[in-house]
Protein backbone atom coordinates (compact mmCIF):
# COMPACT_ATOMS: atom_id res chain seq x y z
CA UNK A 1 0.00 0.00 0.00
CA UNK A 2 1.25 3.14 -0.82
CA UNK A 3 1.76 6.06 1.57
CA UNK A 4 1.51 10.03 0.99
CA UNK A 5 3.74 11.62 2.29
CA UNK A 6 2.13 14.53 4.44
CA UNK A 7 2.66 17.90 3.40
CA UNK A 8 5.08 20.35 4.87
CA UNK A 9 3.52 22.59 7.95
CA UNK A 10 4.15 25.68 5.65
CA UNK A 11 2.12 24.62 3.17
CA UNK A 12 -0.48 23.40 5.33
CA UNK A 13 -0.98 26.00 7.13
CA UNK A 14 -1.00 28.35 3.90
CA UNK A 15 1.87 30.75 4.96
CA UNK A 16 4.90 30.86 2.80
CA UNK A 17 7.88 29.59 4.01
CA UNK A 18 10.55 31.15 6.28
CA UNK A 19 13.22 31.68 3.86
CA UNK A 20 10.58 33.12 0.96
CA UNK A 21 9.43 35.66 3.04
CA UNK A 22 13.20 36.74 4.26
CA UNK A 23 13.82 37.24 0.24
CA UNK A 24 10.69 39.40 -0.13
CA UNK A 25 12.06 41.46 2.45
CA UNK A 26 15.27 42.22 0.84
CA UNK A 27 14.59 44.83 -1.07
CA UNK A 28 12.92 46.87 1.73
CA UNK A 29 16.30 46.07 3.71
CA UNK A 30 18.39 46.88 0.66
CA UNK A 31 16.05 50.40 0.52
CA UNK A 32 16.32 51.95 4.51
CA UNK A 33 20.08 50.89 3.95
CA UNK A 34 20.19 53.21 1.37
CA UNK A 35 18.19 56.26 3.04
CA UNK A 36 20.48 55.59 5.96
CA UNK A 37 23.80 56.04 4.13
CA UNK A 38 22.56 58.86 2.14
CA UNK A 39 20.97 60.63 4.78
CA UNK A 40 23.62 59.86 7.37
CA UNK A 41 27.39 59.79 5.71
CA UNK A 42 27.12 63.85 4.81
CA UNK A 43 27.13 64.34 8.11
CA UNK A 44 29.40 62.13 8.93
CA UNK A 45 31.91 62.83 6.45
CA UNK A 46 31.27 66.34 7.65
CA UNK A 47 32.49 65.94 10.93
CA UNK A 48 35.45 63.92 10.31
CA UNK A 49 36.96 66.47 8.03
CA UNK A 50 36.13 69.49 10.94
CA UNK A 51 39.14 67.63 12.33
CA UNK A 52 41.27 67.53 9.42
CA UNK A 53 44.57 70.06 8.72
CA UNK A 54 45.21 72.23 5.87
CA UNK A 55 47.93 69.96 4.41
CA UNK A 56 45.33 66.96 4.39
CA UNK A 57 42.31 68.73 2.13
CA UNK A 58 45.43 69.78 -0.13
CA UNK A 59 47.76 66.83 -0.41
CA UNK A 60 44.99 64.29 0.69
CA UNK A 61 42.59 61.68 -0.64
CA UNK A 62 39.37 63.74 0.23
CA UNK A 63 37.56 60.74 1.83
CA UNK A 64 40.47 59.78 3.97
CA UNK A 65 39.98 59.63 7.73
CA UNK A 66 41.71 62.98 9.52
CA UNK A 67 45.47 61.86 10.76
CA UNK A 68 45.00 63.19 14.22
CA UNK A 69 41.54 64.68 16.37
CA UNK A 70 42.47 67.97 17.06
CA UNK A 71 39.71 70.24 17.95
CA UNK A 72 42.02 73.38 16.62
CA UNK A 73 39.81 74.28 13.57
CA UNK A 74 36.69 74.21 16.28
CA UNK A 75 38.59 76.91 18.52
CA UNK A 76 39.35 78.95 15.13
CA UNK A 77 35.76 78.49 13.50
CA UNK A 78 34.42 79.79 17.14
CA UNK A 79 37.15 82.55 17.49
CA UNK A 80 38.69 84.13 14.77
CA UNK A 81 35.33 83.22 12.71
CA UNK A 82 33.29 84.99 14.83
CA UNK A 83 31.04 81.88 15.10
CA UNK A 84 30.20 82.72 18.70
CA UNK A 85 28.85 85.89 17.62
CA UNK A 86 26.74 84.57 14.82
CA UNK A 87 25.38 82.07 17.34
CA UNK A 88 24.27 84.71 19.89
CA UNK A 89 22.68 86.46 16.92
CA UNK A 90 20.50 83.78 15.41
CA UNK A 91 19.40 82.55 19.07
CA UNK A 92 18.18 85.91 19.45
CA UNK A 93 16.61 86.34 16.72
CA UNK A 94 15.10 82.66 16.30
CA UNK A 95 13.78 82.75 20.22
CA UNK A 96 11.43 85.66 20.19
CA UNK A 97 9.71 84.67 16.60
CA UNK A 98 9.26 81.05 17.46
CA UNK A 99 7.97 81.86 20.60
CA UNK A 100 5.41 84.49 19.13
CA UNK A 101 4.56 82.14 16.53
CA UNK A 102 3.78 79.51 18.90
CA UNK A 103 1.83 81.77 21.01
CA UNK A 104 -0.01 83.49 17.91
CA UNK A 105 -0.47 80.30 16.42
CA UNK A 106 -2.16 78.07 18.74
CA UNK A 107 -4.72 80.72 19.99
CA UNK A 108 -5.58 81.58 16.50
CA UNK A 109 -5.95 77.60 15.93
CA UNK A 110 -7.98 77.02 18.50
CA UNK A 111 -10.11 80.20 18.01
CA UNK A 112 -10.61 79.24 14.47
CA UNK A 113 -11.39 75.60 15.12
CA UNK A 114 -13.04 74.98 18.33
CA UNK A 115 -15.13 78.79 18.71
CA UNK A 116 -17.73 79.87 16.97
CA UNK A 117 -18.05 83.31 15.06
CA UNK A 118 -18.73 85.10 12.41
CA UNK A 119 -16.08 85.60 9.35
CA UNK A 120 -14.43 82.66 10.85
CA UNK A 121 -13.85 80.87 7.59
CA UNK A 122 -13.06 84.19 5.42
CA UNK A 123 -10.11 84.46 8.63
CA UNK A 124 -9.22 81.08 8.09
CA UNK A 125 -9.20 81.39 4.07
CA UNK A 126 -6.60 84.63 4.52
CA UNK A 127 -4.26 82.64 7.09
CA UNK A 128 -4.41 79.54 4.01
CA UNK A 129 -3.86 82.48 1.31
CA UNK A 130 -0.38 83.33 3.33
CA UNK A 131 1.14 80.33 2.73
CA UNK A 132 0.78 80.39 -0.97
CA UNK A 133 2.30 83.87 -0.86
CA UNK A 134 6.59 82.67 -1.41
CA UNK A 135 8.88 84.77 1.24
CA UNK A 136 11.19 85.89 -2.72
CA UNK A 137 7.88 87.75 -3.59
CA UNK A 138 7.66 90.36 -0.99
CA UNK A 139 11.48 90.74 -0.36
CA UNK A 140 11.48 93.81 -2.00
CA UNK A 141 8.27 95.59 -0.69
CA UNK A 142 9.37 94.20 2.80
CA UNK A 143 12.58 95.96 2.40
CA UNK A 144 11.10 99.16 1.25
CA UNK A 145 8.99 99.47 4.64
CA UNK A 146 12.09 98.00 6.90
CA UNK A 147 14.35 100.83 4.97
CA UNK A 148 11.42 103.70 5.94
CA UNK A 149 10.89 102.40 9.48
CA UNK A 150 14.23 102.46 10.27
CA UNK A 151 14.15 98.99 10.72
CA UNK A 152 17.09 97.58 8.40
CA UNK A 153 20.12 96.43 10.28
CA UNK A 154 18.38 95.12 13.56
CA UNK A 155 17.24 92.09 14.40
CA UNK A 156 13.70 92.95 14.53
CA UNK A 157 13.57 93.11 10.72
CA UNK A 158 14.16 89.24 10.85
CA UNK A 159 12.07 88.60 14.12
CA UNK A 160 8.71 90.09 12.14
CA UNK A 161 9.50 88.52 9.10
CA UNK A 162 9.97 85.15 10.54
CA UNK A 163 6.73 85.88 12.35
CA UNK A 164 4.83 86.92 9.59
CA UNK A 165 5.64 83.84 7.22
CA UNK A 166 5.51 80.90 9.86
CA UNK A 167 2.22 82.07 11.19
CA UNK A 168 0.05 80.94 8.16
CA UNK A 169 1.87 77.37 8.17
CA UNK A 170 1.75 76.75 12.08
CA UNK A 171 -2.04 77.89 12.02
CA UNK A 172 -2.92 75.58 9.39
CA UNK A 173 -1.22 72.43 10.93
CA UNK A 174 -2.70 73.20 14.26
CA UNK A 175 -6.01 73.72 12.63
CA UNK A 176 -6.19 70.27 11.26
CA UNK A 177 -4.95 68.93 15.11
CA UNK A 178 -8.09 70.90 16.69
CA UNK A 179 -10.26 69.55 14.23
CA UNK A 180 -9.69 65.94 15.69
CA UNK A 181 -10.20 67.30 19.00
CA UNK A 182 -12.80 65.74 21.41
CA UNK A 183 -15.45 68.12 21.65
CA UNK A 184 -16.88 66.50 24.76
CA UNK A 185 -13.70 67.36 26.97
CA UNK A 186 -14.19 70.95 26.62
CA UNK A 187 -17.81 70.58 27.20
CA UNK A 188 -17.07 68.50 30.01
CA UNK A 189 -14.97 71.48 31.48
CA UNK A 190 -17.20 74.25 30.72
CA UNK A 191 -19.89 72.69 32.76
CA UNK A 192 -17.81 72.64 35.43
CA UNK A 193 -17.52 76.22 35.57
CA UNK A 194 -14.00 76.66 33.63
CA UNK A 195 -13.71 79.77 31.00
CA UNK A 196 -12.36 80.08 27.58
CA UNK A 197 -9.07 80.66 29.20
CA UNK A 198 -8.90 77.84 31.36
CA UNK A 199 -10.01 75.49 29.10
CA UNK A 200 -7.33 76.73 26.37
CA UNK A 201 -4.51 76.72 29.14
CA UNK A 202 -5.13 74.32 31.48
CA UNK A 203 -7.06 72.04 29.49
CA UNK A 204 -6.41 71.94 25.51
CA UNK A 205 -3.06 73.29 25.50
CA UNK A 206 -1.56 69.89 27.88
CA UNK A 207 -3.15 67.26 25.38
CA UNK A 208 -1.97 68.64 21.83
CA UNK A 209 1.68 69.75 23.46
CA UNK A 210 2.97 66.96 21.30
CA UNK A 211 1.52 68.56 17.91
CA UNK A 212 3.10 71.88 19.01
CA UNK A 213 6.37 70.78 19.52
CA UNK A 214 6.82 69.26 16.35
CA UNK A 215 5.14 72.55 14.90
CA UNK A 216 7.77 74.11 16.85
CA UNK A 217 10.04 72.47 15.49
CA UNK A 218 9.36 72.38 12.08
CA UNK A 219 9.16 76.54 12.23
CA UNK A 220 12.94 76.10 14.23
CA UNK A 221 14.56 74.40 11.55
CA UNK A 222 13.18 77.10 9.17
CA UNK A 223 14.26 79.99 11.44
CA UNK A 224 17.97 78.22 12.32
CA UNK A 225 18.82 77.45 8.53
CA UNK A 226 17.57 80.79 7.05
CA UNK A 227 19.74 82.37 4.44
CA UNK A 228 17.98 84.85 2.29
CA UNK A 229 16.05 86.83 4.68
CA UNK A 230 19.28 88.04 6.75
CA UNK A 231 20.87 88.60 3.99
CA UNK A 232 18.54 90.79 2.54
CA UNK A 233 17.83 92.58 5.39
CA UNK A 234 21.04 92.63 7.78
CA UNK A 235 24.21 94.24 6.59
CA UNK A 236 26.01 94.82 9.88
CA UNK A 237 28.47 92.55 10.61
CA UNK A 238 27.74 91.80 14.01
CA UNK A 239 24.42 91.36 13.56
CA UNK A 240 24.52 88.25 11.16
CA UNK A 241 22.84 85.21 11.89
CA UNK A 242 25.16 82.03 11.75
CA UNK A 243 24.17 80.62 8.64
CA UNK A 244 24.65 84.60 6.99
CA UNK A 245 28.63 84.13 8.87
CA UNK A 246 29.37 81.17 7.22
CA UNK A 247 30.38 82.97 4.22
CA UNK A 248 32.94 84.73 5.95
CA UNK A 249 35.31 81.82 5.70
CA UNK A 250 35.66 82.39 1.58
CA UNK A 251 38.78 84.76 1.22
CA UNK A 252 38.70 87.76 -1.27
CA UNK A 253 39.51 85.77 -3.92
CA UNK A 254 37.61 82.99 -3.65
CA UNK A 255 40.18 80.79 -1.29
CA UNK A 256 38.78 78.82 1.54
CA UNK A 257 40.50 77.42 4.84
CA UNK A 258 38.14 73.99 4.64
CA UNK A 259 38.96 73.24 7.99
CA UNK A 260 37.08 75.97 10.07
CA UNK A 261 34.60 75.83 7.33
CA UNK A 262 33.83 72.33 8.22
CA UNK A 263 33.85 73.21 11.89
CA UNK A 264 31.82 75.58 10.99
CA UNK A 265 29.28 74.15 9.60
CA UNK A 266 29.10 71.34 11.81
CA UNK A 267 28.66 73.99 14.77
CA UNK A 268 25.97 75.66 12.88
CA UNK A 269 23.88 72.37 12.04
CA UNK A 270 24.43 70.38 15.65
CA UNK A 271 21.65 72.65 17.07
CA UNK A 272 19.00 71.11 14.91
CA UNK A 273 20.26 67.62 15.62
CA UNK A 274 20.51 67.52 18.66
CA UNK A 275 16.71 69.06 19.45
CA UNK A 276 15.58 66.40 16.94
CA UNK A 277 17.16 63.75 18.95
CA UNK A 278 15.88 64.75 21.99
CA UNK A 279 12.36 65.44 21.27
CA UNK A 280 11.97 62.49 18.42
CA UNK A 281 9.47 60.62 20.18
CA UNK A 282 7.09 63.80 20.79
CA UNK A 283 7.58 64.68 16.83
CA UNK A 284 6.02 61.09 15.91
CA UNK A 285 3.40 61.39 18.51
CA UNK A 286 2.71 64.42 17.17
CA UNK A 287 2.69 63.64 13.58
CA UNK A 288 -0.35 60.85 13.98
CA UNK A 289 -1.87 63.08 16.51
CA UNK A 290 -3.99 64.58 13.61
CA UNK A 291 -4.69 61.17 12.16
CA UNK A 292 -7.15 59.80 15.04
CA UNK A 293 -9.76 61.49 16.07
CA UNK A 294 -10.17 61.42 19.31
Amino acid sequence: MTRIAPAPLAERSGRPHPLAERLQSVPLFVIVALVLVVTVYPLVWMLLSSFKTADEFSGGVIWALPRTFSFDNFVRAWTVGKMNLYFVNSLLSVIPSLALVILMGVGAAFGLEIMRWRLKTSVSLLFLLGIMIPIQMVLLPLFTMYFRAHLLDTRWALILTYTAFGLPTTIFFLTGYFRNFAREIIEAAVVDGATIYQVFWKVVLPMVMNSVVTVALVQFFFMWNDLLVSLTFINNPDLRTIQAGLLNFAGQYGQREWGPTFASVTLAVAPTVIVYLLLNQKIMKGLTAGAVKG
